[in-house]
């Protein structure tokens, strides 16, 4: 099996609040993958406030993020096992994250180094 990060990415920040039972949908989504012994890192959820996030270009100058300016942020992620990037999409698919919010997945393979 290979490991794949999804990388959750949102619209607005007003969707980075959640309702308890948002949490929870989230949550049960995350215990169907560990129940399938797919769940290798449970990941965490990335703030998007103002002094949470700076940024260092090539020429190492430091700016302040996240910008409001931005279309999209990236909220969190979680790395799953799988046995292709199909079936890793297929495990993004059923995140909860789609009925409740305007955003998407970005599914990316891990490159493991021996």
């Amino acid at each position: 099996m290979k490991d794949f990060v999804l990388i959750f990415r949102l619209k607005g920040i007003s969707d980075f609040r959640s309702t308890p039972e948002q949490m929870q949908e989230r949550m049960n989504w995350l215990a169907g993958i560990a129940s399938q012994n797919r769940l290798t890192d449970k990941g965490n959820t990335l703030l998007p406030f103002e002094g949470s996030a700076k940024t260092l270009n090539s020429n190492k100058e430091v700016t302040d993020g996240v910008y409001t300016e931005n279309k999209e942020f990236v909220s969190g992620y979680v790395v799953v096992k799988a046995e292709t990037i199909d079936e890793a999409v297929e495990i993004a698919k059923a995140n909860p994250i789609f009925d409740q919010f305007v955003g998407n997945i970005e599914i990316r393979e891990v490159l493991k180094r021996d």
